[in-house]
């Protein structure tokens, strides 16, 4: 009962959490895959799994996490575009702090990609909450 009040008050939140945690795995999955299997260099599997990972967070963000449930062309269109613009933005700053910390720092390319993945799922939290998926009035 008190676990079922407390997910009701902060559903948004805990919901945007597991999704994000699975989002940030996809993203993680597809990045090191390219990385160590496929041989990719770490800024270009950066961004295959950043396409992936953008396309699993849409669907689950508008889904599930914000329940915008309209399926409706120009609204999936706005939103998506808007998704995808503001997911452009965090890709460019992610990019650029591992080339910092990679480059620049000498550091580790895994493990400076789970520091970058915390402060974009900060950033995309807040553009998805205040900007995409704003309740319409």
């Amino acid at each position: 009962m008190l676990l079922t009040s407390l997910y009701r008050k902060h559903r948004e939140i805990i919901d945007y959490g597991v999704f994000g945690v699975l989002t940030t795995l996809v993203n993680y999955l597809v990045y090191a895959f390219c990385l160590l299997l496929l041989g990719i260099p770490y800024l270009y599997a950066n961004l295959l799994a950043w396409i992936v990972a953008v396309a699993f967070a849409f669907i689950t963000n508008k889904r599930y996490v914000f329940r915008s449930l309209s399926w409706e062309f120009s609204r999936v269109l706005r939103e998506g575009c808007e998704f995808v613009s503001a997911r452009i933005l965090s890709v460019i700053a992610e990019s650029i702090l591992l080339w910092f910390f990679v480059e620049k720092l000498a550091c580790d390319e895994l493990l400076i990609k789970i520091f970058t993945n915390v402060l974009v799922i900060v950033l995309n939290y807040a553009f998805s909450k205040l900007v995409i998926f704003k309740k319409q009035r």
